[in-house]
């Protein structure tokens, strides 16, 4: 099993701003169980599982201890022991599991983050780097497939390791964050292409590390001149909202413009601690995005998605893309036909309010680039007018204006 020395090292050095040159000896996680001290007072014991650092550090990472937590499944259980010996590995923070359905084994939250023995099929049309980033790699953790824009990989450590990880190639593979010497390759690339105005800063997850790191990374990034935004792109929202500390957003504010990218896929995950996490974040002026990606049977379904997109508008969180599940190696169980989101699309437009209503993205095979789709309401078109179909079944006509001078 690897081990997610590193985040336990980032916890412990998110204590000791300004000391991060040599990490201390990581300490091995317990499972949530153990934390608990005979005698504890209940009130200190609280005040211990809002720390992030404390979730980190007693996250689950072992199929034993993951069984224990939840009473899995036989086919949970052979996927767990799998995870454990290749692939993708299990991590799921105290917070997280604790939005599990124990004794339902399809709950939606269950399904993000605990391992089915289905990981190990592989169906037509799977890749193992599905959005071709080592193809576009430009300099080392730093991809590049749209002119104005670049991806830039800090980490390969997340809080929680999602089954449906797009990055299941790398993430969890042991390197922990990417110094800021070795980036040194990306940054001199940045500044010889200021075509590049849009930075993502992704991985991995950027936020599970310690706060000193993280915002020496910004503000190395905010001292390339055609670098105008900055995206951060983070689940902890979800899977670790006591991160979103006011430290946290104190440290990186001065660095603004800073946009927040995060990833809520249902509406269970709408939790006060989550809402906690976001409303400090835009009130602290980061715009919040959200990017859900569409699974089967856990949102595939448009009561779930409208309840979902509805609340995180009411939090200020702007609902940004609905992906089309990235086509990862052992993904196909979690997977949608893309007709699946047509549809869906279908029946929301019109039912649910326009700052609401994401796009639907397919990321193409290969890194071709992200493409919009949706359901077609052009039922005609002639020269100088076209006939579109409303989303009450209405066909209307709309007539072009005249040419000019005509």
């Amino acid at each position: 099993m690897r081990a997610s020395n590193e985040l336990v090292a980032a916890a412990q050095l998110a204590r000791r701003p300004g000391k991060e040159g040599a990490d201390p000896p990581p300490e091995r996680p317990a499972p949530p169980a153990a934390s608990a001290q005979p005698g504890a007072r209940p009130g200190r014991e609280k005040a211990r599982k809002r720390d992030w650092t404390w979730q980190l550090r007693h996250a689950i990472s072992s199929a034993d201890d993951l069984h224990r937590a939840l009473s899995l499944t036989p086919e949970e259980l052979a996927g767990a022991r799998r995870a454990e010996k290749a692939g993708l590995p299990v991590r799921v923070t105290p917070y997280y599991l604790s939005l599990c359905d124990k004794s339902d084994p399809a709950c939606p939250i269950r399904r993000q983050c605990v391992p089915l023995a289905d990981e190990a099929a592989e169906v037509p049309g799977d890749l193992v780097d599905p959005l071709g980033e080592v193809a576009h790699e430009v300099a080392p953790h730093l991809v590049q497939r749209y002119p104005d824009r670049a991806l830039l990989l800090a980490t390969d450590r997340c809080a929680v390791y999602c089954r449906f990880c797009t990055r299941s190639r790398m993430v969890g593979d042991g390197g922990g964050a990417v110094a800021l010497e070795r980036l040194a390759p990306a940054m001199a690339y940045l500044e010889a292409h200021p075509e590049v105005r849009d930075v993502i800063v992704s991985g991995g997850d950027p936020l599970a590390v310690s706060t000193d790191r993280v915002v020496r990374l910004i503000a190395r990034l905010r001292q390339v001149p055609s670098v105008e935004t900055i995206r951060i792109a983070t689940r902890v929202p979800v899977t670790l909202p006591q991160r979103v500390t006011s430290e946290l957003v104190r440290a990186l504010k001065p660095h603004h413009p800073l946009w927040v990218m995060t990833h809520f896929n249902h509406p269970k995950e709408l939790t006060p601690a989550a809402e906690r996490a976001c409303k400090r974040l835009v009130d602290n002026g980061f715009p919040v995005m959200n990017q859900t990606v569409l699974l089967r049977g856990i949102n595939d379904d448009a009561t779930t998605l409208a309840a979902l997109f509805r609340g995180l508008v009411r939090w200020r969180v702007r609902p940004y893309y609905l992906l089309q599940m990235d086509p990862v190696r052992g993904t196909a169980h979690l997977r949608t036909p893309l007709a699946t989101g047509v549809a869906l699309m279908e029946q929301l437009q019109g039912r649910l309010t326009g700052i609401a209503l994401p796009k639907l993205i397919v990321d193409t095979p290969g890194g071709m680039g992200k493409v919009p789709v949706g359901p077609d309401y052009v039922v005609d078109r002639r020269p100088g007018r076209t006939v579109l179909r409303t989303h009450r079944g209405v066909e209307v006509e709309y007539v072009d204006p005249p040419p000019p001078g005509g």
